[in-house]
C-alpha cells in the first residue's frame, strides 16, 4: 500500500479586513481610536464602580461585570489585528488560534448571560421594587455573574473539545480577521458535520434561552412604565431602558447573524464586517449607552476628579 503523505498546518494566515494599503493607515487610526476609548472607558468604570461605595448596588454590580469583560473581550482581538495592518503577511499560530478563540467564545457567552442578567434586574427594579432589595441581594447577585462565566466557560470548553479533534492539512488562509470557529471548520480535512451541529444547538439555545429572558422582561416592562402617571417617571424609566435594549439589540442582532444560520448560507465576506460590531463597536459602546446618561455615575465621576484636583 504506498504511504500517503499529509503535511500538517502549524500556522494559519490571516486575510484581515482589505487587501488595499491605502485603507490600512485609515482602518488603523480608526481601530485604534476604538480600541482605546473601549479600554479605557471599561476599565475606568470597573475601576469607578469598585471604588464607590455609593454604586454598591445591583445594577452597578451587573454592570461593573459587563465592563470587566469587555476590557478583555475588545482585547482578544484588537492588538493582533492592529499589529496585522502593517505586517506583509499576517499569520497565526495554531495554539494562539485556538487560544483566541476560547477566549472568544467565553467572553461572548458571558456577555449575553450578562446582559440578561441585566434585563431581570430592570425588571425587578420596575415591576417589583417594594421587594427589589429583598430579591436582588448580594449574593443572588454574585451567583447570577458566576453562572454567566460558568455558562461562557461550558459552551467554550465544549467547542473547543470538537475543535481539537479535526486535523488541519490543507489550506491554511483564514478569511477573517481572528480565529473563528466557521471559518476554521471549512479549513478541515476532517468531518467537521458535527461540529457544525454542536456550534448550530449551542449557539441557538444560548442566544434564544438568554434573548427570551430581555424579551420576556421588557414586555412586562413596557406594560408596567405605560401605567406610570407621571411623565417625569415614564421619561426615567424609558432612559433606563433604552439604552440597555439598544446595545442588546447590537449585540444580539450581530452574534445571531453570524452563528444562527446554515453553513451553506454562511458568507465569509458579510461576516467580516458584522464581527466588526462585536467585537470591537459593542464593547465601545457599552460604558457610553450604560453609564454616562445615569447620574449616579455622573456625579462619581465628578467627585472623583474633584478630589483628584483638590489633591493636586
Amino acid at each position: 500500500m504506498a504511504d500517503v503523505n499529509f503535511t500538517f498546518v502549524t500556522e494559519f494566515i490571516l486575510m484581515g479586513l482589505t487587501d488595499h494599503e491605502e485603507l490600512k493607515v485609515f482602518l488603523f487610526i480608526l481601530f485604534l481610536l476604538i480600541y482605546v476609548i473601549s479600554l479605557v472607558g471599561n476599565s475606568g468604570m470597573f475601576l469607578l464602580i469598585y471604588i464607590t461605595p455609593k454604586l454598591h448596588t445591583p445594577m452597578y454590580h451587573f454592570l461593573g461585570s459587563l465592563s470587566f469583560v469587555d476590557t478583555w473581550y475588545s482585547s482578544v482581538f484588537a492588538p493582533i489585528m492592529l499589529m496585522n495592518f502593517f505586517v506583509e503577511k499576517e499569520t497565526i499560530s495554531l495554539s494562539a488560534c485556538i487560544a483566541q478563540y476560547i477566549l472568544f467564545a467565553l467572553l461572548v457567552t458571558t456577555e449575553g448571560f450578562l446582559l440578561a442578567a441585566m434585563a431581570y434586574d430592570h425588571y425587578m427594579a420596575i415591576i417589583h421594587p417594594l421587594v427589589y432589595t429583598v430579591v436582588m441581594t448580594k449574593m443572588v447577585c454574585v451567583g447570577l455573574v458566576l453562572c454567566s462565566f460558568l455558562g461562557g466557560l461550558i459552551n467554550s470548553l465544549t467547542l473547543i473539545t470538537g475543535l481539537m479533534k479535526l486535523s488541519f492539512c490543507g489550506p491554511n488562509v483564514i478569511n477573517h480577521f481572528f480565529c473563528d470557529l466557521p471559518p476554521l471548520l471549512k479549513l478541515s480535512c476532517s468531518d467537521a458535520s458535527m461540529n457544525e451541529l454542536l456550534l448550530l444547538i449551542f449557539s441557538g439555545v444560548i442566544a434564544i434561552t438568554t434573548l427570551l429572558t430581555v424579551v420576556v422582561s421588557y414586555l412586562f416592562i413596557v406594560v408596567a412604565i405605560l401605567r406610570i402617571c407621571s411623565a417625569a417617571g415614564k421619561r426615567k424609566a424609558f432612559s433606563t431602558c433604552a439604552f440597555h435594549l439598544t446595545a442588546v439589540t447590537l449585540f444580539y442582532g450581530s452574534v445571531s447573524f453570524s452563528y444562527i444560520q446554515p453553513s451553506s448560507q454562511y458568507s465569509l465576506e458579510q461576516e467580516n464586517v458584522v464581527s466588526v460590531f462585536y467585537t470591537l463597536v459593542v464593547p465601545m459602546l457599552n460604558p457610553l449607552i450604560y453609564s454616562l446618561r445615569i447620574k449616579e455615575v455622573k456625579d462619581a465621576v465628578k467627585k472623583t476628579m474633584e478630589m483628584k484636583c483638590f489633591s493636586c
